[in-house]
């Protein structure tokens, strides 16, 4: 790799849009709830945030939730087809159990999926379209959300009833019989708001047999009395979707005749999700304050393993009931917040396969196994107003996960007798638990009213996942797995002028226990990587213009010799870990909401396997946005996504011998009308 040409690129990069707001001078004002679960300022926060606001949402008016994330600093959302997507945040783009288990994604600070039961694809389960923001964190924020917040954490917040106006209803089409159909309904009277809003989307895809039907409605009713509030959610999605798989072949989409093929059009997805919660605030005098938030968690989804060749169909499901409780007090110069959460699964999972692939790998099913699930976990923060330009705070958190599995077949392998090599193992009942600790502790020094420095040495953990388990391979009756752990520390600088934002972070994180399926295909859990960078952030606005950007330049490396290969590949680069990436935005906007953006991202060269002997070269690609009002009511507007007609890869990939690709999709134009009653 050439090291010029990647600081060259980092130097252009290195910047982030945290929403285009009009007027600047907000910013100062921005709450976030994410950092600290509580309303802080923004430039009271003694750690990294990022966040898209409600307006930047509505002009991406995004298709898939990659073409958002591009706009957070360190944040990869790797786009696979349909609405699939693998995760990374200060990190390489994790896959498996791993690509799940390493991020908390959240509804309201709520998780999409319970501990122990995560999908690598769980964000299409929220209505980002529709969020009034996202928030990000990244790296570990284990002492304020517990297991899985290892490399960063990613809230979709819901709109407030009371702050939403109008209702509205939109239509958008697109290339490859591309529609969807949004609406949002709104009422209020003094103490009640209520608002029911979704989105009905249908995509013919651009390969073939790579459609996909998905529904999202959210119904949100909001109460407020005196000192009391309650918000009631509710959220339903559904997916249906064909899938497309790989395409193999070293630089094949590039290749006209054969980058619209889908060498898997038998496969797909089919995933339902539900949410049920009760918000309940209660404010004394803005120093003492405390809420409960009772829920109901129900995700079922089934999907065939293209990505395998002997295709097993793989059924998961899980209920949840859970609760998260919070207390607040204001002594001062001192601030205590405590808390309590607890969750409480039933889940399941079966594997079938229809036909013999190999004696070693059988027709019928594979698993069949239940396990019940139990997170009780304790925290507390204490922040202190040491000086007026100095905040201090620390945090700690207890928490016991216990997974109570349950085999419905015979135990062990899962073959004829006789056959060796069997690939599927099933262990015998049995019960895990873990106990671990995460703590925190943050600085935050005002330079100036408008600048600050802030410190964070953090740490964050997630228990195994119940697939690694109990879904076990090869012979291995026991996973005796320890949780990961993750220690950061990061230093950063944040500052806001009448018309400029910036934020810029350094951060060194080393992850201990990293959990792997080696060589002989047994799930382990002695890996150590490393994760170091720097990420920065830029907003500039001049009246109506406006220039932002984000930038990121890491490294991310194995440090210890892992048997993820047959070579020492300690020292190595971390496989689908690009070294530098960002995006930049140049745009105006006018009062009444008239907007042009160009959009420029930018995806830097990675190795594509643990040997570092198979790499992906990158892109950049540019999209425009535009907007335009015809009257009060109605506004129209068109999406050009890959202006320049770029051939590129969305994921590249090493496996089974061969490059495999997820194909980027060439120049399409969307056009969307929006009116509003």
């Amino acid at each position: 790799m050439n090291l010029n040409k990647s600081y060259l690129a980092f130097i252009l990069l290195s910047t982030s849009v945290l929403g285009q707001n009009q007027e600047q001078e907000q910013a100062i004002e921005r709450i976030t709830v994410t950092a600290a679960r509580t309303n802080q300022n923004i430039l009271d926060v003694a750690g990294n945030i990022s966040w898209l606001d409600e307006e930047s949402l509505r002009l991406i008016d995004q298709q898939h939730i990659n073409q958002a994330l591009v706009r957070i600093p360190g944040a990869w959302i790797s786009r696979g087809n349909g609405q699939e997507h693998l995760t990374a945040i200060r990190s390489p783009v994790l896959t498996g159990a791993g690509g799940c288990g390493a991020f908390f994604i959240a509804q309201d600070g709520i998780s999409l999926r319970a501990p122990g039961f995560c999908n690598v694809n769980q964000l299409f389960d929220a209505n980002t379209e529709q969020a009034s923001s996202l928030e990000v964190l990244r790296g570990p924020a284990s002492t304020m959300y517990g297991s899985n917040a290892v490399h960063g954490v990613i809230n979709v917040l819901t709109p407030n009833p009371f702050d939403t106006q109008q209702s509205n209803s939109s239509l958008s089409i697109g290339p490859h019989g591309y529609s969807r159909g949004m609406f949002s309904l709104s009422t209020s009277t003094e103490q009640h708001g209520l608002l029911f809003y979704g989105n009905v989307t249908k995509d013919g895809g651009y390969l073939d047999d790579s459609g996909f039907d998905q529904q999202k409605l959210n119904l949100i009713h909001q109460y407020q009395e005196g000192k009391w509030q309650i918000k009631n959610v509710l959220a339903v999605t559904n997916l249906n979707q064909e899938t497309a798989g790989f395409i193999s072949g070293f630089e094949v989409y590039k290749d006209a005749a054969l980058k619209k093929k889908n060498p898997n059009p038998e496969a797909f997805r089919d995933s339902q999700s539900m949410r049920v919660y009760s918000q309940i605030s209660y404010v004394e005098n803005d120093t003492t304050s405390f809420s409960i938030t009772p829920y109901i968690r129900s995700t079922d989804m089934q999907f065939l393993q293209h990505f395998l060749p002997w295709q097993p169909l793989e059924e998961n499901s899980h209920n949840s009931l859970g609760v998260q409780a919070q207390f607040q007090k204001d002594y001062g110069d001192l601030t205590w917040l405590s808390g309590f959460d607890a969750d409480y699964t039933q889940g399941q999972l079966t594997e079938t396969q229809a036909a013999e692939f190999s004696p070693a790998l059988p027709a019928g099913i594979h698993y069949d196994y239940k396990v019940n699930a139990s997170v009780y976990s304790p925290f507390a923060q204490l922040q202190w107003t040491a000086t007026p330009q100095l905040m201090l705070s620390a945090g700690v958190r207890y928490e016991h996960s216990k997974y109570d599995y349950d085999n419905r077949l015979s135990t062990g392998s899962a073959c004829e007798q006789g056959v060796e090599n069997c690939r599927f193992t099933r262990p015998e009942d049995q019960i895990v638990d873990y106990d671990e600790w995460s703590y925190q502790i943050n600085a935050n020094y005002a330079l100036t009213n408008q600048n600050r420095l802030y410190a964070q040495y953090s740490t964050g953990y997630r228990a195994p996942q119940t697939t690694e388990l109990f879904r076990l391979q090869a012979g291995q009756t026991v996973a005796e797995l320890d949780a990961e752990n993750i220690n950061s520390i990061e230093l950063g600088i944040r500052g806001q002028t009448e018309s400029l934002f910036y934020d810029v972070t350094l951060f060194s994180m080393q992850k201990d226990n990293f959990i792997f399926q080696d060589t002989d295909r047994q799930n382990i859990s002695d890996g150590k990587t490393s994760h170091r960078g720097i990420e920065l952030a830029i907003n500039y606005q001049w009246q109506y213009f406006y220039a932002s950007a984000n930038g990121t330049f890491a490294k991310h490396q194995y440090n210890s010799n892992l048997t993820l290969s047959r070579i020492n590949i300690q020292g190595n680069e971390i496989d689908t870990a690009p070294q530098h990436m960002g995006s930049a935005q140049l745009g105006w906007r006018s009062d009444s909401g008239e907007f042009i953006e160009l959009e420029w991202v930018h995806q830097g060269n990675y190795y594509l396997n643990p040997e570092n002997s198979a790499e992906y070269s990158g892109h950049n690609l540019l999209n425009l946005r535009t907007g335009l009002r015809l009257s009060e009511r109605l506004d129209i507007g068109v999406r050009v996504s890959n202006l320049t007609d770029e051939d590129y890869a969305e994921r590249a990939d090493f496996g089974f011998g061969s490059y495999r690709y997820f194909v980027g999709e060439p120049r399409a134009v969307y056009a969307t009308v929006q009116y509003q009653f």
